[in-house]
């Protein structure tokens, strides 16, 4: 599996879930000033298993976005 994309001064985050020939991909947009960057993340073999992948994705990536809790 590929390193998740750099989120360094990105604006904002969105994880998708789609199929594609009967798995269920899962893929990251990250906003940055000057562009949209897409990145395919995995497949999985249920939607369900893709959701959960996608949600915790975009958690992880909102976190680093906000960065330390304590400066």
């Amino acid at each position: 599996m590929a390193d998740p994309p750099d989120t360094t001064g990105a604006e904002s985050v969105e994880t998708f879930v789609f199929p594609e020939r009967g798995r269920w991909v899962v893929e990251i947009a990250v906003v940055f000033p000057d562009g949209v960057v897409r990145h395919r993340i995995d497949t999985h073999s249920t939607k369900r298993r893709a959701e959960i992948s996608a949600n915790l994705i975009k958690r992880a990536a909102e976190r680093d976005l906000r960065g330390p809790l304590n400066g």
